[in-house]
């Protein structure tokens, strides 16, 4: 499966912020939306980076309260790891794992086109296997087998 499915399945709809917004703003709108990261861009809609969950908690630990006054240019995470919607979702799962990071934002030909959770992919991943194990308990009921018995004839007696 793509990462174009579950940006189908999810929307395409990507929280953004200026670089000269607040941390606090960007609290606000993860309380709000319920998500973990924004894309920050600029007025042209250039992506400078991300801000995230982790982000915050590190900014905090080191600065304590007053670092929600901070502007997110000078938090936000800049080397950004991305992928594609033509990205395998298998792919995208191993590059979040390796990196240690939990967001990706999806661009398409160079334009922001959404954005994917480590727990996006994951319920994706769950939602496609129990459809798996659905057609598979569909297709034993139909050619008659008792399900587990991996046979198809009825137990003996």
């Amino acid at each position: 499966m793509l990462i174009s499915h579950v940006l189908d399945a999810k929307g395409r709809a990507v929280a953004t912020l200026l670089p000269g917004d607040s941390v606090r703003l960007a609290v606000q709108t993860f309380a709000e939306r319920g998500i973990g990261a924004v894309v920050v861009q600029d007025l042209w809609q250039r992506m400078q980076g991300v801000f995230s969950e982790r982000d915050l908690v590190r900014l905090l630990a080191r600065e304590g309260a007053g670092a929600l006054d901070r502007l997110l240019a000078d938090v936000l995470t800049r080397a950004v790891i991305t992928c594609r919607p033509t990205d395998r979702i298998e792919s995208a799962l191993a590059v979040m794992t390796a990196n240690k990071v939990r967001h990706l934002p999806v661009l398409d030909a160079g334009k922001l086109a959404g954005i994917v959770s480590i727990g996006d992919l994951v319920k994706y991943r769950l939602d496609e296997k129990a459809l798996e194990a659905d057609v598979l308990l569909e297709i034993a009921r139909l050619r008659g087998t008792p399900a587990g018995t991996g046979t198809d004839h009825a137990p003996h007696a």
